[in-house]
């Protein structure tokens, strides 16, 4: 019997990688690899599902599942975690230095359901103090025009959002018609007119961590529910496949005998990590992160991009919750 040949789509992640040129392969697969950008392979996913098994949005992945739609399935594997409240953009020169102040302001957003947002907006509501009905939101590309939502929501009562398909999120910050904007990616002017809200953005969000637990979930890998069904091995064999892929990764970049990156201090910065985070500083599974997708799953519903609220267990295929042991 042949190996099931299927495409995966993702980003050139370090921690991935070995997956990509096959020195870590998924038993009993034959895989070919698209290493896409995050947008594009979002964007092809989500509207003509054009490969098997697909690095997508948190965000997008969760309002389908709350809206009963069953064609994909995740695995716990995420592909990128990152903090948001360095995602927080203002005008240099303007008013507004702390998160309280955006209450009652005009802030875009690139995708209302953008994880990143899901998660940025979190903090705002339930840290800053920032109701989600005391702000203008605005939603629009955010270095160009014409963006739209990828998902259908269902906005909680008293909540205003205003598509602006015409604009950028990046010229309407610029030229003041919005004061604040929440962002994955940069606007093109930051550094030139936009700044962060947070100077210190790393010691902000790792005492957020020490406070919260949470360790944002940004993308996670996805599979054609139609292939699970044929072949229910697939979902924990491309479980340990990355589980050994982000092992080797991160023994790389332990290594202080030479440079795995050309980055000075890294193994000591990994190290840095380790005493944050414990000695899994990139965990997958659902136990490992229970208390960030709790959080999110929480988020996104009382944001209205989960119709309904989730249970946590509905993510994710039962043969990927439990593992072996010998």
């Amino acid at each position: 019997m042949g190996r099931l040949s299927l495409t995966l789509a993702i980003g050139d992640y370090e921690h991935t990688r070995d997956i990509a040129t096959g020195q870590v392969p998924v038993q009993g697969v034959s895989l070919n690899v698209l290493n896409l950008p995050p947008e594009e392979a979002f964007f092809r996913f989500s509207f003509f599902r054009e490969w098997e098994v697909s690095e997508m949005s948190m965000g997008k992945y969760v309002s389908l599942r709350s809206q009963e739609d069953n064609g994909i399935a995740a695995i716990p594997v995420f592909p990128s975690r990152v903090f948001r409240q360095s995602m927080i953009y203002v005008r240099e020169g303007g008013k507004i230095d702390r998160p309280e102040q955006l209450k009652g302001k005009r802030i875009g957003v690139p995708e209302w359901a953008q994880t990143a947002v899901i998660y940025s907006r979190g903090y705002l509501v339930h840290q800053a103090g920032v109701p989600l009905a005391s702000v203008e939101w605005v939603q629009a590309g955010v270095n160009e025009a014409g963006r739209v939502e990828k998902v259908k929501l269902k906005l909680p009562e008293g909540v205003r959002l205003r598509p602006e398909p015409q604009h950028s999120l990046n010229d309407m910050l610029l030229a003041g018609e919005i004061d604040a904007v929440l962002s994955a990616r940069p606007p093109r002017g930051f550094g030139r007119g936009i700044r962060r809200l947070f100077p210190d953005c790393e010691a902000v969000e790792a005492a957020y961590f020490r406070e919260t637990g949470i360790f944002p979930i940004m993308h996670v890998i996805v599979i054609k529910t139609e292939a699970l069904e044929r072949h229910p091995w697939l979902a924990m064999n491309l479980y340990k496949a990355f589980e050994e892929a982000k092992r080797r990764s991160v023994e790389r970049l332990s290594d202080i005998t030479a440079s795995h990156a050309p980055l000075a201090w890294l193994a000591p910065y990994t190290e840095r990590m380790k005493a944050l985070f414990g000695e899994d500083i990139w965990p997958y599974g659902l136990e490992k992160n229970r208390t960030t997708l709790q959080a999110f799953v929480d988020f996104a519903f009382e944001q209205g991009v989960c119709h309904r609220r989730l249970e946590l267990e509905e993510l994710f295929p039962k043969q990927v919750l439990t593992s072996f042991k010998v």
